[in-house]
């Protein structure tokens, strides 16, 4: 069963916010997860933006450049 994305963010929201106020457990719908440090928080934080981005489909492809001389 796949997590939607709104899911995801309120997930991603919590965890950003514990994290900040320095707290390494999380409750979330009645559920404890605890981390054993920050790196761990903070490689959950990226595997659920990595999520996020691939389940909006919001990759960049193309990249402009636009240049000038100055004059």
């Amino acid at each position: 069963m796949a997590i939607d994305t709104a899911e995801l963010e309120t997930l991603l929201d919590a965890l950003i916010r514990a994290r900040a106020q320095g707290l390494r457990s999380l409750l979330y719908e009645g559920k404890r997860v605890e981390y054993g440090s920050d790196a761990e928080m903070a490689a959950a934080i990226a595997d659920l933006e990595r999520r996020i981005a691939a389940a909006s489909g919001s990759r960049t492809t193309t990249i402009a450049f636009s240049t000038s001389k100055g004059v």
